[in-house]
Order: C-alpha cells, then sequence, then structure tokens
C-alpha cells in the first residue's frame, strides 16, 4: 500500500467534508438512493449482531437523510424476520428527497413520536417493547442542543436500559468536535460510512459512540482529491513512511545525540524517565545534562545514558556549540522560573528541535508571546506537550473544541501542540491534526508524561519532521501503554516500547 492510500484511510471528515463526499460521488453518477440502500443495508447488518433472531426492533427516524438510512434498514429487518416498529420524529409529509424516497420502499407503518413536543404515550410504551432500538434521528449534521420533546425522547432512549445502534453518530453528539451541548444517545455500537468522523474520536462523544463500525457504502477514495482532509487517526497509516529506518551501515552516532536538561537534586527522576525514554525510541546517544547537586544522584541511577554537570544557564551556549547535539527536552523536573525561562531561550536561541515540557511551558504562562516569538526563530521544529492545565495558562483565551483548540495554539506558536489526555490531539502549525486512540487509562499516572516527551526528542534525534515525530510519539507511547497493562508505573514504559517499536519494524520490512 502506497504512502498516500495509508494516509487516506487514516483520513477523518467533518460533517461537512462527508457532506461533500455525498455530493461528489453523486455527480459521479451514482444516485443518492443507491448510496441511502448500501447505508441502511449495513445498519441492518450491524443490528442483526446485536439483536436476537426473530427480536422486536424499534427504529427512530429523523425528517433527513439519517431517517432514511433508518427505513432503509427497517425494511431489510423486517425481511430478516424481525418483528420491526418504525416511528417519526416528525410527520411524514416532511420527508423529501432521497429519504422520501427510502420511506415508500420500506412500505410499513410509521407512527409519530412526539405529539404537541412530547413523547407520544403509545411511543414511551414501544419503547418498552423493543429488544433493540435504532436511533437514524440525526446523525452528524446537528450542531446544536436537542431541545423540548427531541430532548426528552433522548432522554427516555437513555433510560430504557434497551440496546442501542446508532446509525453515523448517536443522536445530539456534535461529529466535528465530539462535543455534547444537550443531551446525546449512549449507544452501545455505531455504524458510519466511508470514514470516521472526529466527534466518534474525541471526548465524551468518544463514550457514546461504543463499537463502531465503518461501512464501505460505495465511495470512492478519488473524493479525497477536491476534499483535502487535515484531521487523521494517529496510527501507522498516517505516519509510516516517516518511521526512522536505521542504516545498516550506520552507528550510534548517525542515529542523533539527545540532551535532556535534568532538574535539582529533590526533582531528578523525571529527566531520567525522559532520557531512558528518548534512548529506547532509538536515539544513538543520550545524555543527562544535570546541576552539580543532582550528578551523583543520577550518577547512581544511569547506565546506558550518559551523564554531563552543567553548572548552569550560562554553560547551555557552550554545551550546544557542540552541533552534533541535534536534539533537545527540557521541561521535566527542571523547575519553573526565570532560570527555567532563560535557558529554554538560550537552547532556542541555538537552533535545536527542541520538545518543551511541563515546568518548561509553565514558566512562560506570564509571557507566552516570548516563546512563541524563540519558537518560531528557531529553524528547527518545536513540540509542545502541553496537558490541559498547563495549555490553558500558556494559551489563555483559546476557546472551542478541543481539535479547534489545538489546531489554533499550533499556528499561534510555531510548534507542534501535543494537547494531552485520553483523546490526545496533534496539531501542526500548518493545520494538520492526529487524533489519537490507542491510549489506557492506567497511562494516567506520575510520570507517564515524561516518557512521551523522551519519546519525541529521541525521534526528533534521528530526523523525524516535527508532525509526524510527536505523532509517533503519542502513539507508541500508547501501545507500550497497553504492553505494560493495569498497575503499571511510569518505569514500566521504556522497556514496554519493545514490542511496539517490533510492530513497526515488521511492518517497514526491517525485520
Amino acid at each position: 500500500m502506497t504512502a498516500e492510500k495509508s494516509r487516506k484511510n487514516a483520513a477523518l471528515l467533518t460533517p461537512e467534508e462527508m457532506a461533500a463526499a455525498d455530493r461528489l460521488t453523486i455527480a459521479a453518477g451514482v444516485p443518492g438512493i443507491v448510496l441511502m440502500e448500501r447505508a441502511g443495508q449495513a445498519v441492518a447488518r450491524a443490528a442483526l449482531k446485536l439483536g436476537a433472531p426473530g427480536g422486536a426492533v424499534l427504529v427512530l427516524c429523523g425528517p433527513g437523510n439519517n431517517g432514511g438510512d433508518g427505513f432503509i434498514a427497517a425494511r431489510c429487518l423486517a425481511a430478516a424476520g424481525y418483528r420491526v416498529e418504525t416511528r417519526l420524529l416528525k410527520a411524514a409529509e416532511a420527508l423529501k428527497g432521497d429519504a422520501l424516497e427510502a420511506f415508500g420502499r420500506m412500505d410499513m407503518a410509521a407512527l409519530p413520536l412526539l405529539k404537541d413536543d412530547r413523547i407520544a404515550d403509545d411511543a414511551a410504551e414501544a419503547l418498552t417493547r423493543a429488544d433493540l432500538i435504532i436511533d437514524a434521528l440525526f446523525g452528524a449534521g446537528l450542531d446544536r442542543p436537542l431541545q423540548g420533546g427531541a430532548a426528552e425522547l433522548v432522554e427516555a432512549v437513555n433510560r430504557s436500559g434497551k440496546p442501542l445502534l446508532a446509525v453515523d453518530l448517536p443522536s445530539g453528539l456534535n461529529g466535528a468536535d465530539g462535543a455534547v451541548p444537550g443531551v446525546a444517545i449512549k449507544a452501545r455500537a455505531t455504524v458510519t460510512f466511508f470514514r470516521q468522523k472526529p466527534g466518534h474520536l474525541l471526548y465524551p462523544g468518544r463514550a457514546l459512540c461504543g463499537e463502531i463500525t465503518v461501512a464501505d457504502i460505495g465511495i470512492e477514495a478519488s473524493v479525497f482529491d477536491q476534499i483535502a482532509p487535515d484531521t487523521f487517526i494517529n496510527g501507522p497509516d498516517l505516519w509510516l513512511e516517516a518511521w526512522p529506518r536505521p542504516d545498516p551501515a550506520g552507528h550510534k552516532y548517525s542515529r542523533g545525540h539527545v540532551i535532556v536538561f535534568g532538574g535539582p537534586v529533590t526533582a531528578t527522576g523525571a529527566a531520567r524517565l525522559s532520557a531512558g525514554a528518548a534512548l529506547r525510541a532509538g536515539a544513538g546517544l543520550v545524555t543527562l545534562a544535570s546541576p552539580p547537586d543532582a550528578v551523583m544522584v543520577n550518577a547512581c541511577h544511569l547506565t546506558a545514558v550518559m551523564l554531563k554537570k552543567l553548572a548552569g544557564v550560562e554553560a547551555i551556549a557552550d554545551l550546544l556549540a557542540d552541533r552534533r547535539l541535534n536534539a533537545v527536552l527540557i521541561g521535566p523536573g527542571f523547575g519553573v522560573g526565570d532560570k527555567t525561562r532563560a535557558a529554554v531561550t538560550e537552547i532556542l536561541k541555538a537552533g535545536r528541535a527542541t520538545v518543551l515540557d511541563a515546568d518548561a511551558l509553565t514558566s512562560f504562562a506570564t509571557c507566552p508571546d516570548a516563546l512563541f516569538a524563540a519558537i518560531k526563530d528557531n529553524p528547527e521544529p518545536v513540540i509542545l506537550t502541553p496537558h490541559d492545565g498547563e495549555f490553558a495558562r500558556l494559551f489563555p483565551g483559546l476557546e472551542g473544541g478541543k481539535l479547534c483548540r489545538a489546531r489554533n495554539a499550533a499556528a499561534k506558536s510555531g510548534a507542534v501542540v501535543v494537547l494531552k489526555g485520553p483523546d490526545t490531539v496533534i496539531a501542526a502549525p500548518d493545520g494538520r491534526t492526529a487524533i489519537n486512540r490507542n491510549a489506557p487509562p492506567w497511562l494516567a499516572t506520575a510520570g507517564s508524561g515524561d516518557v512521551l516527551a523522551g519519546i519525541a526528542a529521541g525521534l526528533l534525534a534521528q530526523g523525524v519532521p516535527g508532525f509526524e515525530a510527536a505523532s509517533q510519539a503519542v502513539w507508541l507511547h500508547g501501545e507500550a501503554g497497553r504492553e505494560a497493562g493495569p498497575g503499571l508505573s511510569a518505569e514500566d514504559l521504556a522497556s514496554a516500547l519493545k514490542p511496539a517499536i517490533r510492530t513497526l519494524v515488521e511492518k517497514t520490512g526491517q525485520g
């Protein structure tokens, strides 16, 4: 598979981009009702896996194309021997286009769900009779909170305790950013079409979708030539071609040299975690630059990572005069304040690929513009790795969903921004973004972020571009967490990187 095809496989489409893909496909000669038939049949197949044969299925249909998919699914399930009841959010007279055509093909009665903007009594009873409920109400196009009877209906459906299958996206969920501005369906499973949407991966939306199936309904990847999406699922499909392949004739000096700046004697562990992760990620050499008072403590713990005493900020320029030291990490356990700001400024002035984490970010909370100016003056890539609290301090006033905030922060700072969390977003200054989905919850432990920063620095040292290095680091961090398993501590993560790296080696044919 070519790199370009792999990236297309990783693409995420906003609701607007998905609508464009539909329009382009229809314009190319595939009738809209054909796409709707394929979508509805995919929903029916998913329902067969959730409902017992011959069971009672309640299909809740909205007035748009999402409802049309529901009509097709209802017809297919009835033909398969299920007891199907279809309910409409609005009168059938409100249907138009392909949805109206699908309604006619269903050839079944469809009673209203609401009466005077309240759940109809017989509709409430239908919820109790159903063995499976299909949500074909609104889908991904909804960008406002549900209100009135529609909100009451969603709450009643969630209270029913019945298995719920969502068509495209649980109703009430914003497909562009995963937000729930009001109430939303909590599905056991979701069937979407062609490609996932950001709302499937971003919280709180991710928690509402259940198991997601992406159905092929006949839209060709050639639509990307006109849509050109810039948001992706983070994984090897996105960046495998940039994975650093060691030269068989190379040596440790050709794989880059990372400098990790350590903190005072009372806070040495964070930098050591970062340094070990940088080495495990493939950097040929890693040196921990230690304050004099912490040299002995660090020396007692380090083996493959080298150690260098650094007297103070004034010694940084001399250290980085050696151009072989090509990647730098500062922040974990370094301390907050004027000294850190000065150190970061010197590092960026030296023109190195740089990862700024933790204390290096917090130290610029009162003067972020000074940091951003220094980043933009640095010709090498810079990666920032804030959690939500650090992000808010460094980028005050940036509002919106996580994807929007990360993208705007990258443009503002000139850095690749890794906005951490269970749905980490990686954003490049050029607008590209990736959403991560492989991180287990037990990664939320002290020192875990230090390991992530170290992995990123190790990849930068090997010449991986900034966005790809950050994306690879986040994915590897998640895979290491999955490998280490429940009960992990940060010390477990560096060794747990080995199986994940082995997977990439095998994918690239190096193994």
